[in-house]
């Protein structure tokens, strides 16, 4: 095998297509939301089999939406994961709600059972996360909502492809307490799809879905594309205090394209997991990732390991050092929301305490993972890790050196 250059954590796969539309949108002399933008929901709408696509700036602006749009705010409680980027958090505390954290199960997503267990009579909305690409366990969650009254958010920022119990995340279902009132997807530039910096909010509600189009451009009454009306091209009404988190023509150019390519890219993450999880069978100093159950399917936006650290020489830190020095880079996901300092007046409350994804947060190690990677690097990285969790495995007879419940380096020699 030749040399290889570096390989960057993440990769954006673009083709000669996103170009070729990006300049067509260009010398259109339309470039902020219009034509192109709703094509692009109305692809994304058919893709996730959901009646309302809603194409915004970011999925944190698309959280932030549902949220608002639904009436969440000052003296509720939204519960979520612990294990998830600080957007998720950050969208409950802009409407004023309160976050409340439940801990995470053995796959890494949000345990129904701590869900359940921290509802109260504020309690208004639960948004789960689907972690790296793998299905929560919405049945479940969603049995819990209709118990309870509850709104269901789902945080698909990593879930653009993934299946559950046959269905793609995002669908509407006319089907009693099977059904989340609303689901926000990111474009980010390291997701499955990116439009550089983007995301899609999908509802079966009607209603809830004209609220979040008002509130998504300033609360104004009619798309800024479309304002012709009797009184001219002029008019227009605030409706609501709304926002402005609209997508560009120019970003949807870009999604047009990622999206008909999807099936495609999932499928070669799938094959590329699956060559990790190969060449790192068997091996006691690591955990691999969760697959999807039987009728689901794991997006793989993630492909994140538990290392075993009672059997090894080295930390979490210096794993990622040492692939670093191998031309590899790595990741983790996500510094639990409780160890964060602004989230720290949180910590410490009772209905905050998530030990399992506090214990678990010193193992996490994300390996590169996007169609972009050829096969030959796809190997290298598999056979990278193997190779430096034999050269820095504990032999059994030996005694770990602790520091602060986690291991240094202790040698470079194997």
């Amino acid at each position: 095998m030749a040399e290889m250059n570096f390989i960057s954590f993440s990769r954006p796969s673009i083709g000669e297509e996103e170009i070729a539309e990006t300049v067509d949108t260009l010398r259109s002399g339309w470039l902020t939301t219009g034509p192109k933008t709703g094509r692009f929901e109305a692809d994304f709408g058919t893709y996730v089999r959901s009646p309302h696509a809603l194409a915004v700036n970011s999925c944190t602006a698309a959280l932030h939406l549902a949220l608002a749009a639904l009436g969440i705010g000052r003296g509720d409680e939204v519960i979520t994961t612990p294990l998830t980027f600080c957007a998720t958090v950050n969208t409950i505390l802009h409407t004023g709600a309160t976050p409340v954290l439940a801990d995470i199960g053995p796959d890494g997503n949000i345990d129904p059972a701590s869900i359940e267990a921290r509802i109260t009579p504020r309690t208004k909305a639960i948004i789960p996360v689907h972690m790296g690409g793998l299905p929560c366990d919405m049945n479940r969650i969603w049995d819990i909502a209709a118990r309870f009254g509850l709104r269901v958010i789902e945080d698909a920022a990593h879930a653009v492809g993934t299946i559950y119990d046959g269905n793609p995340i995002g669908m509407a279902t006319a089907e009693p307490r099977r059904g989340s009132d609303a689901v926000a997807f990111s474009f980010y530039a390291t997701k499955n799809l990116t439009t550089a910096e983007g995301g899609m909010v999908t509802t079966p509600d009607a209603e809830l879905f004209g609220r979040m189009k008002c509130l998504c451009l300033h609360g104004i009454s009619r798309d800024a594309w479309n304002r012709y009306t009797a009184k001219g091209n002029w008019y227009y009404e605030v409706n609501e205090n709304g926002f402005k988190y609209n997508l560009s023509d120019l970003q949807s150019s870009i999604g047009i394209h990622q999206l008909r390519k999807q099936e495609e890219f999932i499928e070669t993450r799938r094959r590329y997991a699956e060559i990790y999880s190969s060449l790192l069978a068997n091996m006691d100093e690591v955990e691999l990732p969760p697959t999807a159950p039987a009728g689901s399917r794991h997006a793989w936006h993630l492909y994140s390991l538990r290392l075993n650290l009672g059997h090894l020489k080295v930390d979490r830190a210096a794993f990622i050092e040492l692939l670093r020095e191998r031309k590899i880079g790595a990741s983790v996901h996500f510094i639990p929301i409780p160890l964060h300092p602004f989230f720290r007046r949180f910590a410490n409350l009772p209905q905050n305490h998530c030990p399992v994804a506090l214990n678990v947060y010193p193992r996490l190690v994300s390996l590169p993972l996007y169609p972009a990677m050829s096969e030959d690097e796809v190997e290298y990285v598999g056979r990278s890790v193997r190779s430096l969790l034999e050269q820095y495995r504990l032999s059994r007879s030996s005694a770990p050196r602790a520091t602060n419940g986690l291991y240094r380096v202790v040698s470079k020699a194997s």
